[in-house]
Order: C-alpha cells, then structure tokens, then sequence
C-alpha cells in the first residue's frame, strides 16, 4: 500500500494478487452488495439503496457507515465509468470527504487476477482535516484497506 499527497489531495494506492479468473474477480468485486463482507464489522457498513441492480455507469448507491467513535454518517456514491472485467469507478456524491475518487483496476495475470485501487481523495475542514489525516484519517484508511486485503485472500486464497 502507497500514500503520497499531490497538494491538499491525498492518494491511496494498493495492488493484490488472487488465484482466480477475471470472470470471479470482476462477479464479486463489481457487485455492491460484497461492499459489507470486505469492511470491517464495526464501521456498521449497511446499504441503504442502489445495489439493487448489477453494476453500471450513473448507479448512486447511498450507504450508512460508522468510521470512528460510533458517529454515523450517511455516504453517497456513483459509479461513473465501467468498462466490463477492466475496471470501474465510485466517486463520492456526499460523504465524509471533500473529495473521493476510487479506480478499481483489474488484470489477468499468470495463475489469477491482478487488482489494482488508486484512491485520490481529500480531507475537508482545511488546516485542521490536514492536521488529523496521518493521526485519523490515514491509519484508519489503512486499516480499512488491509481488512480487505486479508478478507480477500481468506476468500479466495493467495497468489505469491
């Protein structure tokens, strides 16, 4: 997992190997509904709307997580761009971000798939959000990507 910030904008970006087919990859990984089984238990991920269809370009999917000190805050997404088993992106509409713009990138490789996540996202609250993202923001994020990690490869195994 890599940071780096460009600005006031911050980037997240992960790669994992899983031995399975683009085909399985892109079936879970496309469907929200398996947003809640690759988030920890206690950010209370629930699904409010939207993953009532399978994935495509313009869905808004409205979600309810607790991030930190049990504070509930309602999140907002739209998948914007999906090309079929290649990749596909979430924005947030409203959420607790200024700014979040997810890519979900995926590759065949030998013996599996190779999924890519770049995150560009930003803080609000200005100096002060600055001030709270390597104390809160980044260690969580960090926390939240490493789950899934792991999630996945309890899943559907390792692929070194």
């Amino acid at each position: 997992m890599n940071f780096s910030t460009k600005g006031r904008v911050y980037t997240l970006s992960s790669k994992q190997k899983l031995p399975i087919s683009i085909d399985d990859a892109w079936e879970f990984l496309s469907n929200p509904k398996n947003l809640k089984t690759i988030t920890p238990n206690y950010m209370g991920f629930h699904i409010i709307s939207g993953a009532e269809k399978p994935m495509f370009a313009g869905q808004i999917i409205q979600y309810i997580v607790t991030p930190v000190l049990g504070i509930k805050t309602q999140w907002v997404t739209e998948i914007t761009h999906v090309t079929n088993k290649k990749y596909f992106v979430d924005e947030q509409r409203f959420g607790p971000y200024s700014l979040w713009h997810h890519k979900h990138f995926l590759k065949e490789i030998d013996g599996g798939v190779e999924m890519e996540d770049i995150i560009d996202y930003k803080i609000p609250f200005g100096f002060l959000g600055r001030l709270v993202h390597p104390i809160l923001v980044k260690p969580k994020l960090i926390e939240i990507f490493n789950y899934r990690t792991n999630k996945l490869n309890e899943l559907f195994g390792k692929l070194c």
